[in-house]
C-alpha cells in the first residue's frame, strides 16, 4: 500500500480510524490480528551449531586426518600443533559468525520503546510494541518515530531520515497528498517512518504499518534473507584443499607400491608414505593465512579501517567496483557556501574579498556583499552549546560559518542588532523572516527559495544603491548555480520604522529588496579525488550511490572525476525501478552515478554487478544499506555516522568515514593476497621437491633417500618460520598499477603451478645428484648430505620468491628482517641436527666434513640461482 498517495479522509476510511483515534477495545482486537509492533527474527543457529559448522570445511577435515596419522606414527608434537591450528581457526570463524548475528539485535534497538497515542480522544503513553494500524500517534521533537504513519497534522515538523535514506539533512514534513506512485522513500514528505528521528516541531499521524510491514521491517526481512557470499580466498582454498589431498594420497600410494616392488621393508615404506602425506598436507596454511590476515587487519586499524571479518582483508584485493555513498564518504558531510551572487557577479566563497576590507554593519555605507553577510549572520537559529560546538540546521550552519569566516560573527553582530521578532520557516511558503533593531528603526531579513522570494521583491541592492530588479537575470543565475548541484537560497531585506503590528507573512514578506543569492553544497573531500584517480590506475571503477538530487550527484561526481561527460552514466532510482533485471544488467557496468535510490535498489545494484562477474565493495551508513552491505563482497560501514545495524552487517568499518581509506585498504588487501600466493608457491614447491625426491629415487635405482624423521623435520622447520615471515613481505612496486585479479582466477595462475613443478623437479634433481655422487664416491654421510641439501635448497628458494619479478638484491636482503631471521634460525637448527652429538641419534645424522659441507652449500644455491634467472627472463619479457 502506497499510503503517501492517499488523502487524509481516504486514509481514515481505509484504516477505519478517526481524528479521535480508535477505541482501546478495537486496539486489542487489531493487536491480536496484526501482532506486536516489533521486528521478528528468523530462527537462529545455536552457538554450538555455529561452532560445529567451522569443522565442516574440507581443508579442516584433511588436517584432522593428518593429526590422527601423526599420532599413529608417534609424532605427537605434530598432532598437538595441528589440533591447536584447527581449534584456533574454528574459534575465529565462530566469533565472526556470532558477531554477524548481532545485526538484527541492533536493528531492534532502533524501535521506539514507547509512544504517545490518542485513543477515544484521550492521550496516553504506551509501549510502542502495542501500536496497531489505525492508531493516532503524537510526534514531538526528540521522539523516535514508533511506526510508519501517514501524517494528518504538521506544525513545522522536521524528521531526520538518515537511517533510512542516508541523507542527514532533516526533512520538512507536510500533510498534502502526493500522487506520484514511484516516489522514493526520501521524497514521501507526508509520511513518518519507524526508526527515524523527530528533530523539530510537532505533528500527528495515523499508523499505517507496524512491525515487519514497516519500511524498517522490510529492510530487516531483506537482511535476514540475504546470504553472505564466500570470499575469493575461501572459494579457492576449498578447491585447492580437495585437489591437493587427492593428489598427495595418490602419490603416497605410488611411492609405497614402488618401494615394496623394489624389496624395501614394508614397515619403512608405510612410515615413509605416511610421513610424506603428513609433510605434503599444508597444515600450516590456515595458520599462516589467519596470521597474514590478522597482521593486515592490525595495520589497517592504524589507517582508520577496522576489519570485522578477517577474510575481508584479502577480498579487498579482488575488488573491481567500489560503490560509495556520497554524503560523508566522498564529501565532508558538512554543508558549506560554495558561491554567492551580489551586485551582478557570482563569486566563490574563497574569493569573497570581504576578509580584506574594513567591516561595517551599516548597510548604507557598505558594498553589497556586506549586508548579505550581515543577513546571513543574523537570520538563522544557530547557537553554540556549552562545549563550543555549533548546533543547528546544516544549511543554517553553512550560512553562519560563511558570515563568521568573513568577519561577521553572529554574537558580535547580534549584540548590535537584537532580534525582536520572527516568522518561522514554513514548508508551504518556503521562507523564514527575522526582524532586528537597526539604528533608529528596524530591518527584516527574509531568506528562502528564490522562486518564491523573487515574486515578493521589487528592488535589488547594488553598489550604486537599490535598483529595480531584473527577475529574468536572477532566474538565469539561479538556474546556473542549481545546474552546478548547488542548493540556492535567496536573501532579501526591508527597512521598518517600527516593528509591524501585522506580523502576517503576506504583509511582512512583501516589497522586499534582494541582497543576493547563496549556493550551498556538501563539498567533496580533497583526498577523495586523488583516491578516485588511484582507483582508475588500479583498474577499479568507483561508483557513487546517493539519495540526493541527480543534479547535485552529477556535480560532485564530475568534480571527483567519477563521471565524465556521459549522460548515460547517471540513473535515478525511478528510472532504475522501470528496468527489468535483464535490462539493468546490460547497463550496470556502464553506470557511474545512482541518484535518489531506495534500499532494495542498492541491493539490486550489488546483485547485478555480481551477476556480471564483478567483485563489489559497497559503503553505507544507514539501516537502508545493511542488506546490500551483507550481500556485497566487501561491505564497508561508516564508523562516525554509521548505524549499529550497518556496522554489524559490514565486513569493514571506516573509522574516519573517508573514501581514501578504502583505497589504502585495497592496497593492503592486494599485498596480503600476493603474500599468500608466495606462501602457497613456497609450500607447493617444497612439498613438490620432497615428493619428487621420494618418487624418483627408486625409479633411478637409488635407495630411499630420506627417513620419516627427516621428512617431518623439514616439514616442521621450512614450512614454519620462513612461511610465516613471508606474510609480512612489503608490497610489490606495481601493486596499485595493475588491474584487479579476476575473481575466478586460480591460485595456480601466472605460472605458480608450473613453477612448483619445475622447481620441485630441480630440487629433486639436485638432491638425487648429491645422493648418487656420494654413494658412488663411497661417502658414508650421503643421507646426511641429502637431508641437509633438501633443507637448505628450500631456504634459498624462499629468499628467491620474495618478489614475483624483482631480484632479491634489488629489493634488499634486509627489507624483510623477519624472513632473514627465520632463514638464519632454520639454518642454525639444521646445523644443530647435523653437528650436535645429542641430536645425531634422534635424527640419524653424522657430522659432515668441511669438503662435504662446502659441496652441500654450493649445490643448495642452485635453486636460488635458477629462480633468480627465471625472474630476469620475466623482466626482459615485460620490456
Amino acid at each position: 500500500m502506497r499510503w503517501h498517495q492517499h488523502g487524509i479522509k481516504e486514509i481514515l476510511e481505509k484504516l477505519d480510524s478517526s481524528a479521535q483515534g480508535i477505541s482501546s477495545k478495537e486496539a486489542l482486537k487489531r493487536f491480536e490480528a496484526f501482532g506486536p509492533n516489533e521486528l521478528k527474527e528468523k530462527k537462529k543457529k545455536t552457538p554450538f551449531m555455529m561452532l560445529l559448522d567451522q569443522f565442516r570445511d574440507f581443508m579442516i577435515l584433511v588436517l584432522v586426518v593428518a593429526a590422527v596419522i601423526s599420532g599413529f606414527i608417534g609424532e605427537l608434537s605434530d598432532t598437538v600443533a595441528i589440533i591447536v591450528i584447527v581449534v584456533l581457526n574454528a574459534v575465529i570463524g565462530f566469533i565472526q559468525e556470532y558477531r554477524a548475528e548481532q545485526a538484527m539485535a541492533a536493528l531492534k534497538k532502533m524501535s521506539a520503546p514507547s509512544a504517545t497515542v490518542i485513543r477515544e480522544g484521550l492521550p496516553a503513553v504506551i509501549a510502542a510494541s502495542h501500536l496497531v494500524p489505525g492508531d493516532l500517534i503524537v510526534l514531538e521533537a526528540g521522539n523516535i518515530v514508533p511506526a510508519d504513519a501517514r501524517l494528518i497534522e504538521s506544525a513545522q515538523l522536521k524528521v531526520e531520515e538518515a537511517a533510512l535514506t542516508g541523507e542527514s539533512i532533516p526533512v520538512d514534513k507536510r500533510t498534502e497528498t502526493l500522487r506520484d506512485e514511484q516516489l522514493p522513500v526520501g521524497d514521501r514528505n507526508n509520511m513518518a517512518y519507524k526508526g527515524t528521528f523527530v528533530t523539530y516541531g510537532r505533528g500527528k499521524g495515523i499508523v499505517a504499518a507496524t512491525g515487519m510491514d514497516t519500511e524498517l521491517g522490510h529492510i530487516a526481512r531483506m537482511l535476514q534473507e540475504e546470504e553472505e557470499v564466500k570470499t575469493p580466498l575461501q572459494k579457492r582454498l576449498a578447491g585447492f584443499g580437495q585437489k591437493l589431498a587427492i593428489a598427495v594420497l595418490a602419490i603416497c600410494a605410488v611411492v609405497f607400491a614402488i618401494g615394496i616392488m623394489r624389496g624395501e621393508p614394508p614397515l619403512l615404506m608405510l612410515l615413509t608414505a605416511i610421513s610424506l602425506a603428513v609433510a605434503a598436507i599444508p597444515e600450516a596454511l590456515p595458520a599462516v593465512i589467519t596470521i597474514s590476515l590478522a597482521l593486515g587487519a592490525k595495520k589497517l586499524v592504524k589507517q582508520n579501517a577496522l576489519i570485522r571479518k578477517l577474510p575481508a582483508v584479502e577480498t579487498l584485493g579482488s575488488v573491481t567496483y567500489i560503490c560509495s555513498d556520497k554524503t560523508g564518504t566522498l564529501t565532508l558531510n558538512r554543508m558549506s557556501v560554495e558561491e554567492m551572487y551580489a551586485d551582478g557577479k557570482i563569486v566563490t566563497s574563497q574569493s569573497l574579498g570581504a576578509g580584506n576590507e574594513e567591516k561595517t554593519t551599516d548597510i548604507s555605507r557598505s558594498t553589497p556583499y556586506h549586508p548579505l553577510l550581515i543577513a546571513l549572520a543574523l537570520s538563522n537559529d544557530v547557537r553554540k552549546d556549552g562545549a563550543g560546538s555549533v548546533i543547528g540546521d546544516p544549511t543554517e550552519v553553512a550560512l553562519y560559518n560563511i558570515a563568521g569566516e568573513n568577519g561577521f560573527k553572529k554574537n558580535e553582530v547580534e549584540g548590535l542588532h537584537v532580534r525582536v521578532a520572527e516568522i518561522p520557516f514554513d514548508s508551504d511558503r518556503k521562507l523564514m523572516t527575522t526582524i532586528h533593531a537597526w539604528n533608529e528603526g528596524f530591518v527584516s531579513f527574509t531568506k528562502g527559495a528564490i522562486d518564491v522570494l523573487i515574486d515578493r521583491a521589487d528592488m535589488i541592492l547594488t553598489s550604486r544603491g537599490p535598483e529595480p530588479i531584473n527577475k529574468e537575470e536572477i532566474h538565469r543565475v539561479n538556474d546556473r548555480m542549481a545546474a552546478d548541484g548547488l542548493r540556492v537560497l535567496g536573501i532579501a531585506m526591508r527597512k521598518w520604522d517600527a516593528v509591524p503590528n501585522d506580523m502576517s507573512p503576506e504583509y511582512v514578506e512583501a516589497d522586499l529588496t534582494v541582497l543576493g543569492l547563496v549556493g550551498i553544497m556538501d563539498p567533496p573531500r580533497d583526498e577523495a579525488k586523488e583516491a578516485v584517480r588511484v582507483c582508475r590506475t588500479a583498474g577499479i571503477k568507483p561508483v557513487m550511490i546517493t539519495g540526493d538530487h541527480p543534479l547535485t550527484a552529477r556535480a560532485i561526481a564530475r568534480r571527483l572525476d567519477i563521471l565524465e561527460d556521459d549522460s548515460r552514466a547517471i540513473i535515478t532510482g525511478k528510472e532504475l525501478d522501470k528496468l527489468s533485471l535483464e535490462e539493468f544488467e546490460e547497463k550496470v557496468e556502464h553506470i557511474r552515478v545512482y541518484a535518489r535510490v531506495a534500499p532494495e535498489q542498492k541491493l539490486k545494484i550489488v546483485k547485478a554487478l555480481q551477476d556480471k562477474g564483478q567483485f563489489v565493495a559497497m559503503t553505507g551508513d544507514g539501516v537502508n544499506d545493511a542488506p546490500a552491505l551483507k550481500r556485497a563482497d566487501i561491505g564497508i560501514a561508516m564508523g562516525i555516522t554509521g548505524t549499529d545495524v550497518s556496522k554489524e552487517a559490514a565486513h569493514m568499518i571506516l573509522l574516519d568515514d573517508n573514501f581514501a581509506t578504502i583505497v589504502k585498504a585495497v592496497r593492503e588487501g592486494r599485498k596480503i593476497y600476493d603474500n599468500i600466493r608466495k606462501f602457497i608457491k613456497y609450500l607447493l614447491t617444497t612439498n613438490s621437491g620432497e615428493i619428487w625426491t621420494l618418487f624418483l629415487a627408486p625409479l633411478v635405482g637409488l635407495p630411499v633417500p630420506l627417513l620419516p624423521i627427516h621428512i617431518l623435520w623439514i616439514n616442521l622447520v621450512t614450512d614454519g618460520l620462513p612461511a610465516l615471515a613471508l606474510s609480512v613481505e612489503p608490497a610489490e612496486g606495481d601493486v596499485m598499477s595493475r588491474p584487479p585479479r579476476h575473481p575466478k582466477e586460480s591460485l595456480f595462475a601466472h605460472g605458480l603451478g608450473a613453477h612448483a613443478i619445475w622447481v620441485g623437479l630441480l630440487m629433486a634433481g639436485v638432491v638425487l645428484l648429491v645422493q648418487a655422487w656420494a654413494i658412488r664416491t663411497e661417502h658414508v654421510h650421503w643421507q646426511t648430505m641429502v637431508f641437509t641439501v633438501l633443507c637448505l635448497t628450500q631456504l634459498g628458494h624462499v629468499l628467491a620468491i620474495r618478489s614475483e619479478k624483482e631480484s632479491l638484491f634489488k629489493i634488499g636482503i634486509f627489507s624483510n628482517r623477519y624472513l632473514l631471521c627465520a632463514v638464519l634460525l632454520t639454518f642454525a637448527l639444521q646445523m644443530a641436527t647435523v653437528y650436535v652429538p645429542v641430536l645425531q641419534p634422534i635424527f640419524k645424522t653424522e657430522s659432515l666434513t668441511l669438503n662435504e659441507f662446502v659441496i652441500t652449500i654450493l649445490l643448495s644455491s642452485v635453486v636460488f640461482i635458477a629462480v633468480e634467472m627465471e625472474k630476469l627472463l620475466k623482466r626482459k619479457k615485460a620490456f
